[in-house]
């Protein structure tokens, strides 16, 4: 199969890498830089550095002749590269198959991935989301993986979970998009604050209750937003939240480490060098919650820190002091 990975940030250059093995594939991205550089060197320097580019791997300059060649489209950009880049691709007149991988809602609407495809390509176009416990840099290096290819045509996630398919990349398939989604979006939030836990000392048992009651939370809004519960026990929900909130490769997890030793976010997101979605995920699910009248007091929280000043102690303080709750992780409201 033709495969064009649109954007080359870590984890599109991982699965670029990835899939090459078995299929044609070409490496977009608008950055002329980056092109030369992995032209040149063979390797992603900028966003990817340490893992050679396979010989086969092409890299494209061209956006229209890239997005002509291929019979599956992969979009990795960030959230909010998600719609500008679907303009492109429409401006194009160009229709294919696609494939996105990022994770969150989009800054001012609070809308997932899949209702931004929906609104810039219809309800039509085979698409769907390609979501769950994957660090880039274990992929590239072709370590075992596990993850969901969640669309709403069985027919298209059979089809493409058939091709991509590897024993070291496994593909299990999903019909839940609000749910994977979601578990997808706000586990990086939930990292966040684990990292913050985790880099205050406050012990084992304190990161295990938070990272179950926040999949409570997780639980309740995706309900709310339309998605089964039983999603959020899978690789989409309870496998990712696992892997993002314990594993030192996640990104979220180590601003909440930063935030914990009195760093600023300016200055932790600079360090980073990549894009942390957990951040600007925090505000809208938070707003989002509000709007819906869910409880989800440890988004709450690291929205608090993040965008209100809020010092991290006084945050997990707030949470410590909160009064006795039954545990129901499928209550609509309460956590």
């Amino acid at each position: 199969m033709d495969i064009t990975v649109v954007g080359a940030g870590a984890w599109g250059t991982a699965l670029a890498i990835a899939f090459s093995a078995k299929h044609r594939v070409t490496l977009w991205t608008r950055e002329s830089d980056v092109i030369q550089t992995m032209r040149v060197e063979r390797e992603n320097t900028r966003f990817f550095p340490g893992h050679r580019l396979p010989d086969a791997l092409l890299i494209g300059d061209d956006f229209e002749a890239s997005v002509k060649s291929a019979a599956l489209l992969l979009i990795s950009t960030p959230v909010a590269g998600l719609r500008p880049t679907l303009r492109r691709l429409r401006e194009t007149g160009i229709t294919r198959p696609l494939l996105w991988v990022c994770k969150g809602f989009e800054a001012g609407s609070s809308l997932l991935p899949h209702q931004i495809v929906i609104e810039e390509t219809g309800e039509s176009a085979d698409h769907g989301v390609l979501t769950g416990p994957s660090f880039a840099e274990e992929v590239a290096r072709g370590l075992p993986a596990a993850v969901t290819l969640t669309a709403s045509s069985a027919g298209f996630a059979r089809r493409i979970a058939s091709e991509l398919h590897t024993p070291h990349f496994r593909i299990y398939i999903n019909d839940d998009l609000p749910g994977a989604e979601t578990g997808g979006a706000v586990k990086n939030v939930i990292a966040i604050a684990v990292g913050i836990c985790d880099g205050l000392g406050l012990g084992l048992n304190a990161r295990a209750a938070l990272i179950t009651r926040g999949l409570a939370e997780i639980v309740r809004l995706g309900v709310a937003l339309g998605a089964r519960p039983q999603t959020f026990m899978g690789l989409a929900g309870m496998g990712d939240l696992i892997l993002t909130c314990t594993g030192d490769l996640s990104r979220n997890r180590r601003v909440g480490l930063a935030l914990a030793a009195g760093k600023k976010l300016p200055q932790i997101l600079s360090d980073l060098g990549h894009v942390a979605e957990g951040v600007s995920t925090a505000r809208e699910v938070a707003q989002l919650a509000g709007r819906l009248g869910i409880e989800m007091p440890i988004v709450d929280a690291v929205d608090a820190i993040l965008h209100h000043d809020v010092p991290a102690m006084d945050a997990v303080k707030n949470l410590l002091n909160r009064g006795p709750r039954e545990e129901n992780p499928h209550s609509p409201e309460k956590s």
